[in-house]
C-alpha cells in the first residue's frame, strides 16, 4: 500500500472521528447555544423547544449520512467493501447464531469511542460544573 492511500485513509479516519464527536457533542451544544441566542426572555414560548426537538435530530441525521459516506469511501479505498447482504443481529432469533456476520468497520469503532467520550464529558460536566439547585 502506497503512502498516498495510507494518508488518505488516515484523513478519512480523522474526519470520521471529528464527525462522530460533532454528532454527540457539537450538534446538541451548538443548537442549545443558537436557540439561547434567539430567546430574549427567561420564560420562552414553545417555539424554541420545538426548534431544538426538530433541529437536533435533523442535524444528526445529516451528519450520520455524511459519516456513512466517509465509511463507504474508506472501505472502497481499503478494498473491504462487502457485497453480500447480512441480517442485523437484532432481527435474528435469540436461538440463532450470535455473530452478525458483518465485519466491524472503522466507523463502528470510531462511534463507540465517540459515545464513550461524550458520556465521559457529560459525567464530568454533571458532577463537576453543573452545580446543584438545592439550597445550602
Amino acid at each position: 500500500m502506497d503512502i498516498g492511500r495510507r494518508s488518505l485513509a488516515a484523513v478519512l479516519i480523522v474526519l470520521m472521528a471529528v464527525g462522530s464527536i460533532l454528532l454527540w457533542l457539537g450538534i446538541p451544544v451548538g443548537w442549545l447555544y443558537l436557540v439561547s441566542r434567539l430567546v430574549k426572555s427567561s420564560q420562552p414560548s414553545m417555539g424554541p423547544y420545538v426548534l431544538l426537538l426538530v433541529g437536533i435530530p435533523a442535524s444528526m441525521v445529516v451528519v450520520g449520512k455524511g459519516l456513512s459516506k466517509l465509511n463507504r469511501a474508506y472501505a472502497s479505498l481499503m478494498g473491504t467493501t462487502s457485497t453480500r447482504r447480512t441480517r442485523s443481529s437484532w432481527m435474528k432469533s435469540m436461538r440463532g447464531e450470535r455473530d452478525s456476520g458483518r465485519p466491524r468497520s472503522v466507523l463502528d469503532v470510531v462511534m463507540v469511542w465517540s459515545v464513550a467520550l461524550a458520556l465521559l464529558c457529560f459525567g464530568v460536566w454533571f458532577f463537576a460544573f453543573a452545580g446543584s439547585s438545592l439550597p445550602t
